[in-house]
């Protein structure tokens, strides 16, 4: 049984311990939690030992009424593999305590890539993560861009990817951010910083991004172009898509005609609406010349679970791919 622990028990933190507890090889050790918030509570409730993000805060939590079982290492010494999800940027000044304590870590993709020895889409590029000692698994639009670039680049041979990534400005909890009423280039540098994280797990790529911010909180979209060196059929391209269980169509003409749609109809099938799929417009697809177009949206809060369920089993030794992705798909209900 593998051992694991959670740093950071927020939007991200809280999805992979409720992934991680359902699976029958690993085992939620603990979460931690920087202040005693509501979410703190909640953590308790859903069965998780607490501990302190920050070492000397036990009593601001115990001040509360909120059971405490101690500090991040203490928590650390109790586990074969940490989940970093702290707020970005603070991960490589984290990856020094674990590698005092001598533990294997998962870092999240608001961290730098040199915070790991490599980053990770667990269909783009699971053997490198296999005995590595720190992975990243790359942010939730480089998740979705990789996905969808593996099957095309393996199936047809990508020449050239070309990415608009129409960004939500925050989470669905962050009322302090914005735009509120605007639309921002994020940046306005071009190129976005998208295509070169892709490329820290597909290195030949041919990918440039742009993106901009808009005013809403519930998925990213991204409009995809590529350039191919074998044309598909279109229905052929279909078929190969609607195989990928991490893959999932949505068609207009059913209602999906919007992020909002896609959003609501995720609310009526999974816990707190999470889509761990790329969601991606059927009828957007189209085969022109050798250009492939689509239409994706991602859920930002979700879609990175399934890479760290997978992550932990690679930096394990856990050398099968297929037999990992498949037993976590199963386990979140990830099925074609």
């Amino acid at each position: 049984m593998i051992r694991v622990g959670i740093n950071g028990y927020g939007t991200i933190g809280k999805r992979v311990a409720e992934a991680i507890s359902l699976q029958d090889d690993m085992k939620v050790m603990g979460v931690t939690k920087t202040r005693p918030d509501f979410e703190a509570e909640l953590a308790i409730k859903k069965g998780f030992r607490l501990f302190s993000a920050i070492p000397g805060n036990e009593e601001k939590f115990r001040d509360r009424g909120i059971e405490i079982e101690g500090n991040i290492e203490n928590l650390i010494d109790d586990v074969d593999v940490i989940i970093d999800c702290s707020p970005g940027g603070y991960g490589a000044e984290n990856r020094r305590v674990y590698e005092r304590h001598g533990v294997k870590a998962i870092f999240q993709g608001g961290e730098k890539a040199d915070v790991a020895q490599t980053s990770f889409i667990s269909l783009c590029n699971y053997e490198k993560a296999i005995g590595k000692d720190y992975v990243r698994v790359v942010s939730c639009n480089t998740t979705g861009m990789g996905r969808i670039a593996n099957i095309i680049d393996s199936e047809w041979g990508i020449e050239r990817m070309r990415v608009v990534v129409i960004r939500r400005a925050v989470d669905p909890k962050d009322d302090k951010k914005g735009p509120i009423n605007a639309i921002a280039p994020n940046p306005v540098k071009l190129p976005s910083h998208h295509g070169e994280d892709l490329k820290t797990v597909m290195p030949h790529l041919n990918v440039i991004t742009s993106a901009v911010k808009v005013p809403t909180t519930l998925m990213h979209v991204h409009m995809v172009n590529f350039n191919v060196g074998e044309m598909p059929e279109r229905e052929s391209l279909i078929e190969r898509l609607k195989k990928e269980p991490r893959i999932a169509l949505f068609n207009s003409a059913n209602g999906f005609k919007s992020t909002a749609s896609i959003i609501e109809y995720a609310r009526e099938i999974r816990q707190r609406n999470d889509l761990w799929e790329n969601c991606i417009w059927e009828d957007s697809i189209a085969v022109e010349g050798d250009e492939i177009y689509l239409f994706q949206a991602i859920h930002q809060e979700a879609i990175v679970v399934p890479e760290n369920v997978d992550a932990i089993r690679a930096v394990m030794g856990f050398e099968d791919k297929e037999k990992s992705i498949s037993k976590t798909n199963r386990s979140l209900g990830l099925t074609q």
